[in-house]
């Protein structure tokens, strides 16, 4: 549409209008000079053309959040009429502080209808980054220079948990702009950290000496987190997803993961993971793997063992949540289709899968020699 577009303007019509590259504005044919100023961020401005000297020029009314049509085209007369006195037909609301902000509206249209553990997650982020840095200050005071300030800050001890706390920022200063608090995102030009890519898996040899290390714990009285570390190479759930299993979820060859990450699923188990959770002790307990100290919770996300099976297997290198890219790269090297093993893995997308599904070197050269092999078979034809 061209920048100069003009139509009748209704409260309706304003609601439909969209962001685009670039700015542009709307204007009313009933009044003229009077228009809808609309940024690529979203935040849409009543403005007007006044005199100035002989000139004209745009004037604000405020945020179209805070009058409709009608009030903005008494507000645009009225100061026509009277430039030195005229108010607008409702006073522009004033900007509430972050807190307010995030304790009020975001709270209500963002926190509340979130999943418990992102609610944690939020929470922390929160109380941890974002209320300190920033609680006390007006929306529309926070500026792109302290959010990078903060953001690098983070970053220095803790680049993967800035990265969260920059995303939580944004979503909050988007909602901002769309309740007409803001007219730009202060976090909207900040890049995240880079995060290593996710290349790391087990051959089938480090397998087998994590399974011997394992096997060594069993007598040391460490079953129970051993256990863990075997049902997540061989179901590739997440850590959480094992660790806060109930036995109400175990049914026969499948676990029903009412929570997780990306909703309700189904894991099918296999005759190995079946055998580790058939010996795992039945007491009061709702949970496959209880706290030690408090039966009535699940033991805590925290796999001690892990640290001291990987050092003797000599992977240490290798994170809990590698066992979940090596089942899924594992799968893949052996025929499961990615879109199989996206089900399995209970990801949103394949795109996501691909990520996970990484192939050794050996199977890539195996892989090249078979198909050298055809070709050279069809050139001697």
């Amino acid at each position: 549409m061209p920048a100069r577009e003009r139509s009748r303007l209704t409260d309706a019509a304003v609601a439909r209008l969209r962001s685009r590259a670039r700015e542009y504005t709307v204007w009313d044919r009933s009044v003229p000079g009077l228009g809808v100023r609309v940024r690529p961020t979203g935040g849409m401005t009543w403005v007007m053309l006044e005199d100035a000297g002989g000139t004209s020029r745009r004037a604000s009314l405020g945020p179209v959040s805070t009058m409709t049509v009608e009030e903005a085209r008494r507000a645009c007369h009225g100061r026509r009429a009277c430039p030195e006195t005229a108010e607008p037909a409702r006073p522009a609301r004033a900007v509430p502080l972050f807190h307010e902000f995030i304790e009020g509206e975001w709270k209500v249209a963002h926190f509340e209808r979130c999943k418990p553990a992102t609610r944690k997650t939020y929470r922390w982020l929160l109380d941890a980054r974002l209320l300190p840095a920033f609680g006390e200050k007006q929306l529309d005071r926070i500026t792109p220079a302290e959010v990078r300030s903060r953001f690098d800050t983070w970053s220095r001890t803790a680049p993967g948990n800035a990265n969260n706390a920059l995303r939580l920022l944004r979503q909050i200063f988007n909602f901002a702009i769309a309740r007409g608090h803001l007219d730009a995102n202060p976090a909207g030009g900040i890049r995240p950290n880079r995060r290593p890519k996710l290349t790391r898996f087990l051959s089938s040899k480090e397998i087998a000496r994590l399974h011997r290390a394992l096997d060594a714990e069993d007598g040391r009285g460490c079953r129970a987190q051993a256990d863990i570390v075997r049902l997540l190479l061989l179901t590739g759930c997440r850590r959480n997803e094992i660790v806060r299993l109930r036995w109400a979820e175990v049914r026969g060859d499948t676990i029903a993961l009412g929570d997780a990450k990306t909703g309700p699923r189904t894991v099918p188990l296999n005759a190995r993971a079946r055998a580790i959770l058939e010996r795992q002790p039945r007491g009061e307990s709702p949970f496959v793997f209880p706290s030690p100290r408090d039966p009535s919770r699940p033991r805590g996300p925290d796999i001690g063992l892990w640290y001291r099976v990987r050092r003797e297997a000599g992977i240490e290198d290798c994170r809990l949540h590698d066992l979940r890219h090596t089942h899924a790269s594992h799968a893949v090297m052996n025929g499961v289709p990615v879109p199989v093993v996206s089900r399995l893995l209970g990801h949103s997308s394949v795109g996501m899968t691909l990520r996970y599904a990484h192939l050794g070197d050996r199977e890539i050269e195996q892989a090249a020699e078979r198909i050298g092999q055809v070709i050279g078979d069809i050139l001697e034809i």
